[in-house]
């Protein structure tokens, strides 16, 4: 083989490698996170301990699904992930602060998505559907937040969609 052949293959199998790299189970998809995600999908946000869900999306998901009341018997704790069962798909409650005018720490976003993770790896979710959690009341940077889904996930069986406006 050639110098020039083996350069070329060389280049050819670091572009299969760098490929194979991006391919990944993330995706983001400008939608709505409701009436764009898959009835099948499992959907997850973040909320704080004392469960008030009282701004921003969290609003919506309380309207639509209820169970504060089973979400407090749950009684998760900061880092821990409460979830509801409905239509035959789980709805996450990631639990990121103590109190709702709290910020989340990364220490303790990045316990709630590895949790979220362990999760739906123990019940089977194949498709999660969520919003920019993290991004926007609470203010972590939207890229952070995107490394910390996408490395929780990698090697993971659920394909995570991430839905912005």
């Amino acid at each position: 083989m050639s110098t020039s052949e083996m350069s070329s293959t060389s280049s050819e199998i670091h572009h299969d490698a760098q490929a194979l790299y991006e391919q990944t189970n993330f995706e983001e998809l400008q939608g709505d996170l409701f009436t764009a995600s898959p009835p099948t999908d499992s959907l997850a946000h973040c909320i704080s301990a004392d469960i008030k869900m009282g701004k921003g999306i969290a609003v919506l998901f309380k309207s639509k699904f209820g169970g504060v009341s089973e979400l407090q018997e749950q009684s998760k704790r900061v880092g821990e992930v409460a979830y509801l069962v409905r239509d035959g798909r789980y709805i996450f409650y990631l639990i990121t602060k103590e109190r709702h005018f709290h910020k989340p720490t990364h220490e303790d976003f990045e316990k709630a998505v590895s949790e979220l993770r362990s999760l739906c790896d123990e019940l089977g979710v194949l498709g999660l559907s969520i919003p920019r959690i993290g991004a926007g009341l609470d203010k972590l940077d939207l890229d952070y937040v995107k490394s910390v889904v996408k490395n929780a996930f990698d090697g993971s069986n659920t394909k995570v969609t991430m839905f912005y406006l």
